[in-house]
């Protein structure tokens, strides 16, 4: 039940106010239609299991050793894998918000320890090493962190596309859950990566993202 409640698409820790390069996506032209939506989201998803993902599970593992130096490190290797200014506000604004929803509502020692860098700027903040704190402190597995965590990505994307293109609501669930069913590949495949392998190759979205800072008409704030 936690799980669900922490990895709820309406989460109030602004995923709403995001679109994860996909408004610049569709304002560009690179996404038109279902398929092209498809192939789009599906590679963001990619890119995040080799990177956030990554992140999550190592900053699970060391909050589940109480290593907090370790975790601090974590996020610092996320955060400067933001290439660009948007991806880094959303990471660092959700995280925050994470932190200070997880402190009020299932406190532990280590999410607090984490607020408290965040607020005296010893930490960046980052949503996925947020993520991995509040799982590790409420008992969950790694392997469930992690698919929250590709999940939430997903759904957020997916949310977005139904309010910037004409695209029908049922085809955007088919997605979710053609997407939802590669999680635990996508697990296995990471699941032994030092952090320094953490990484993703998307030119195409840094691009997009770099236009979108200048854009004139927007609805996200990335």
């Amino acid at each position: 039940m936690r799980a669900l409640q922490f990895g709820d698409s309406v989460l109030p820790v602004g995923a709403f106010s995001f679109s994860n390069g996909l408004e610049a996506a569709v304002q560009l032209g690179m996404v038109s239609d279902l398929e092209t939506l498809r192939g789009f989201v599906t590679t963001a998803v990619e890119q995040s299991a080799t990177s956030d993902g990554v992140g999550v599970l190592h900053a699970f593992r060391a909050a589940a050793a109480g290593d907090m130096p370790r975790v601090l490190l974590v996020d610092q290797a996320v955060h400067h894998r933001k290439l660009n200014e948007e991806m880094r506000l959303m990471t660092v604004r959700m995280g925050r918000k994470l932190a200070e929803m997880a402190t009020h509502v299932a406190p532990s020692p280590l999410v607090a320890q984490w607020l408290a860098a965040i607020q005296d700027g010893s930490a960046p903040g980052t949503y996925p090493v947020g993520q991995a704190l509040v799982f590790s402190s409420l008992g969950l597995a790694e392997h469930d962190a992690f698919g929250v965590s590709q999940y939430g990505l997903a759904s957020m994307m997916l949310g977005a596309s139904l309010r910037l293109m004409r695209i029908n609501y049922l085809d955007v669930q088919q997605l979710l859950f053609e997407l939802n069913g590669h999680v635990d590949a996508a697990y296995q495949r990471v699941c032994e990566w030092e952090l320094a392998d953490m990484a993703a190759f998307s030119p195409l979205f840094d691009i997009a993202a770099a236009a979108h800072v200048k854009a004139h008409v927007r609805m996200f704030m990335n």
